[in-house]
C-alpha cells in the first residue's frame, strides 16, 4: 500500500525525522489559511498523487498552466492561484502513463534554502533477508539512471536485524555523502530514525529524494515516498486509515476484497492463473505471440468457487479485454473448482469475448468434463504454448 508524501512526512515526524513544515489542502478555500500558517516568504505547492516525476509533469488542462506539478510560490496570492489551477486537474508524469492522474490533494510546504541534494532509501533486500540502505550523492534525479550510467556513485549496505543500526552505519552514509562534523552526526541520527520507522511500520520501501543540506547546515528530508507490506497491514489499522482508494484502480480494490493478487495492465487479454511464477510465464508467452496481457491475476492455491467467480467478474469488467485465458496447474488448487467458478461467473456476467481454458493437475479430468458439459463456447488447450496461441489467434479474429 502506498501513501501520499504529506502522510509519509507526518509518519516520519513521529520518529524525529527532520522534515519541513507543511499543510495538506483538499479544497481551494483552504489555501489562504495554509499559506498564513506557514508564514512564507516562500512556499512550495506540491501535487499529491501516487507517482513520481511530479515536478517535471505536465497538466492536461491549459487552465492549469505549464509550471509542472510542484511549484514555488513567492506570495500568498501566488499560493492561492496555484492551488486553484492545480486542484482537480490531471497531471501526466513519466510514471502515470498518458492518461495521467487527477490531483485531488495538494501539500503546501515551507520553502527551503538548499545547498546540496542527495538520495537515500531503505528497502527489503531479498538476497540478504535484511533491510538495506541505498545512498547516493546524486539526489533529485532518477536513481535507476544513476545506477545505469554511474554505478560508482551509489553505496549500499544492509543492517543485521540482530544488532539493529550501529554507529558505523551512520558513518557509512556520512562518508558516502562526504559529510563532516555536525552533518555527519546528523546523518548517523537520521539513519537510526529511518530504520526505526521502517521496522516499526512494516514498510516495504522508504525513499527520500532529495535528502538535502540546507544553507543553515541542517539535513532535511525534502520528499518522502513510503510503501507498506500489504501482508502486515492487519497489524496497523492506523496505516489502513491513510489509504486513498481514488489513487487505485477500481478492479484492484475489488480484488483486494477477495484476497486476489491482481494488477491492472494495458493489454487486451485477461488472464486468470494460479501461482505468481506461472502467471508471469503466461504474461510473457502472450507477449511472445504478439499480444499484451490486460492484467496479472493470481487466484492463489486455496481459491474457492466464490473467489474464482469474483476473479472472472473483475477480468470481464475491463472494457479493454478482448479475450480471456484461464491457465491452471492444479496442485493445492483443484481443476474442478476452477471449472465450477468459471461457469458460475459466465452465467452471472455472460461471455462476450473468446475464452481459452488450460487445465492440468489435480482433478483435471473432472474439471475438463465440467467445462465440456457446460455448453459454453470454450476453447480447450493442451498446454501453455497451445493456450497462448489459441487466445492470441482468437483475439486477432483468426
Amino acid at each position: 500500500m502506498n501513501i501520499h508524501e504529506y502522510q509519509a512526512k507526518a509518519l516520519l515526524r513521529e520518529f524525529g525525522v527532520p522534515v519541513s513544515r507543511g499543510v495538506p489542502v483538499l479544497k481551494a478555500s483552504e489555501a489562504e489559511a495554509a499559506a498564513k500558517e506557514l508564514g512564507g516568504p516562500v512556499w512550495v505547492v506540491k501535487s499529491q498523487i501516487h507517482a513520481g516525476g511530479r515536478g517535471k509533469g505536465k497538466f492536461k488542462e491549459a487552465s492549469a498552466g505549464d509550471k509542472g506539478g510542484v511549484r514555488l510560490a513567492k506570495s500568498a496570492d501566488e499560493v492561492k492561484q496555484f492551488v486553484k489551477e492545480m486542484l482537480g486537474a490531471t497531471l501526466v508524469t513519466v510514471q502515470t502513463g498518458p492518461a495521467g492522474k487527477q490531483v485531488n490533494r495538494l501539500y503546501i510546504e515551507e520553502g527551503s534554502e538548499i545547498d546540496k541534494e542527495f538520495y537515500l532509501s531503505a528497502l527489503v533486500d531479498r538476497e540478504t533477508s535484511r533491510v538495506s540502505f541505498v545512498v547516493s550523492t546524486e539526489g533529485g534525479v532518477n536513481i535507476e539512471e544513476v545506477a545505469h550510467k554511474t554505478p560508482e556513485k551509489i553505496v549500499t549496505f544492509s543492517i543485521d536485524p540482530a544488532t539493529g543500526v550501529m554507529a558505523h552505519h551512520g558513518r557509512t552514509v556520512a562518508e558516502a555523502l562526504k559529510l563532516r562534523g555536525d552533518l555527519a552526526k546528523q546523518a548517523e541520527k537520521l539513519v537510526a530514525q529511518l530504520y526505526a520507522a521502517f521496522v516499526a511500520k512494516d514498510m516495504a520501501m522508504l525513499e527520500i529524494n532529495p535528502l538535502v543540506v540546507t544553507k543553515q547546515n541542517q539535513l532535511r528530508c525534502l520528499d518522502a515516498k513510503v510503501s507498506f507490506d500489504d501482508n502486515a497491514l492487519y497489524r496497523h489499522p492506523e496505516l489502513l486509515a491513510l489509504r486513498d482508494t481514488t489513487e487505485e484502480d477500481e478492479k484492484e480494490i475489488e480484488a483486494s476484497k477477495f484476497d486476489l493478487a491482481y494488477i491492472a495492465l494495458d493489454g487486451s487479454i485477461g488472464c486468470m492463473v494460479n501461482g505468481a511464477g506461472l502467471a508471469m510465464a503466461t504474461l510473457d508467452i502472450i507477449k511472445l505471440y504478439g499480444e499484451s496481457p490486460a492484467n496479472f491475476l493470481d487466484v492463489g492455491g486455496g481459491a474457492t468457487v466464490e473467489k474464482v467467480t469474483a476473479a472472472f467478474k473483475i477480468i470481464t469488467s475491463d472494457p479493454n479485454v478482448k479475450g480471456i485465458l484461464v491457465n491452471i496447474f492444479g496442485g493445492i488448487m483443484k481443476c474442478d473448482v476452477i471449472a465450477q467458478g468459471v461457469i458460475a461467473a459466465v452465467e452471472a456476467v455472460g461471455l462476450k469475448v473468446p475464452l481459452v481454458v488450460r487445465l492440468e493437475g489435480t482433478n483435471v479430468e473432472e474439471g475438463k468434463k465440467i467445462i465440456r458439459e457446460s455448453g459454453l463456447n470454450v476453447l480447450p488447450a493442451d498446454d501453455l504454448d497451445d493456450a497462448a496461441q489459441k487466445i492470441v489467434n482468437a483475439v486477432k479474429g483468426k
